[in-house]
């Protein structure tokens, strides 16, 4: 028994291999979109992952082989009235997105199909990014008379540059999953995304965990600031791993010339 199957999700699907967990977006009928249960429920398994040292890494992808995620729900949106309907509901889907950027285990989007809107959000949230070679993404909320409310404008800018962002945000196209690698927005491409997604997990979780969190940190942080400060951060978070039995483990088995036996202490 693993520590999801005491849970009960309507739009989730949850897997857990060891220390890998995969989350599945399970609404087919809708793409896969996101309407207000399915954050609810992300932001549940997100604490729930958070919480739990048994989990080391978190792949996410969506089922089916159409979409990752095709959006937020049109349905709901278009029951927005007002200014502050609107800002509610960014700043609870900006939450939900950022919950799962500030987890400290390597997370890892699996692109199958269409991510469009709050699905490229959620991929966004996401370390790193791979892509079906069928797969299109965007973030075309302005023919909606909208804009990405949860995270794009802000994220998308600051992994491929503003300039590629904009063209993206304002023309509203989407983007094929070879221009999209060619332009820093995803990391692989592959045949099966899922497995590709396995496949860089599992190289991730051979290294030490403490050290894998505090990279998440230092660049999370670093971003958010100047280089100078940046560099603090950096060696702050430097003189952690060095403190650590893991550290003493990594490079005694370099010595040794054997595979090292983190612990995460």
């Amino acid at each position: 028994m693993t520590m999801f199957e005491e849970y009960e999700f309507r739009t989730l699907q949850i897997d857990q291999h060891g220390p890998l967990a995969v989350l599945t977006v399970n609404r087919q009928s809708a793409l896969n979109a996101l309407n207000g249960e399915t954050l609810s429920e992300l932001a549940q398994v997100t604490d729930i992952v958070a919480e739990n040292a048994e989990i080391a890494a978190l792949i996410i992808t969506g089922a089916g082989d159409k979409a990752f995620v095709a959006g937020a729900d049109i349905s709901e949106l278009a029951q927005l009235e007002g200014v502050f309907a609107g800002r509610e509901m960014a700043l609870a889907g900006q939450d939900v997105m950022h919950g799962i950027a500030s987890l400290p285990i390597p997370t890892i989007a699996a692109i199958n199909g269409y991510a469009l809107g709050g699905g490229l959000e959620l991929a966004l949230a996401c370390d790193v990014r791979v892509a079906a070679k069928t797969a299109r993404v965007g973030l075309p909320e302005v023919t909606l008379g909208l804009l990405p409310g949860f995270g794009g404008t802000q994220r998308l800018s600051r992994l491929i540059g503003a300039g590629r962002a904009l063209d993206m945000m304002l023309t509203a196209r989407q983007v094929g999953a070879e221009e999209a690698l060619a332009m820093g927005l995803v990391n692989y491409v592959a045949d099966n995304p899922l497995q590709k997604a396995r496949e860089v997990a599992e190289t991730m979780l051979k290294n030490a965990p403490i050290a894998l969190s505090l990279v998440k940190e230092a660049v999370r942080r670093g971003l958010d600031t100047t280089l100078e400060l940046g560099l603090e951060i950096e060696a702050d978070m430097f003189g952690m791993t060095v403190a650590t039995q893991d550290f003493k483990e990594g490079t005694q088995a370099f010595l040794d010339k054997r595979k090292a036996n983190f612990k995460g202490e």
